[in-house]
């Protein structure tokens, strides 16, 4: 079984890895951050140098991905990290079309109402377009 856990280095991404490896201890697992360049170029003051951001933000997922993966080590669970650039919602559901991912398993921020109209929810947009069953975590 292959399980793809989407990751930002957040609480409720923790607690979708923390539940991947409980459910799932067995599995293969893949710890997927997705740079979105719309968002990245809106950060900091450095937003006109955009190969920097990018860099730095790679930087970043690294950082967080390997303590994931000490996390994963420390559970026994087999983990490989990927990093990808692009709208996360389409990366994620391409990215478990394209590696025969059986299981998606992501947290979510819990956010509701205007906050979630405004700012979207990854979650729910992983949820209606993913060909594989996805557990969303809060």
């Amino acid at each position: 079984m292959h399980v793809l856990v989407p990751t930002d280095g957040s609480e409720p991404a923790r607690a979708a890895l923390e539940h991947a490896t409980t459910a799932f201890p067995d599995a293969s697992v893949t710890l997927l951050h997705v740079i979105d360049p719309a968002l990245t170029m809106y950060r900091g003051e450095m937003s006109y140098d955009y190969q920097r951001l990018i860099k730095l933000e790679t930087e970043r997922a690294e950082t967080f991905l390997d303590a994931a993966q000490e996390f994963a080590d420390e559970h026994g669970v087999s983990v490989t990290t990927e990093i990808l650039l692009g709208t996360p919602a389409r990366s994620i559901v391409t990215f478990a079309t394209e590696n025969d991912v059986d299981q998606i398993v992501l947290g979510s921020h819990g956010r509701s109402g205007v906050s979630r109209v405004l700012l979207g929810s990854v979650a729910e947009k992983v949820v209606r377009r993913s060909p594989v069953p996805v557990t969303v975590v809060r």
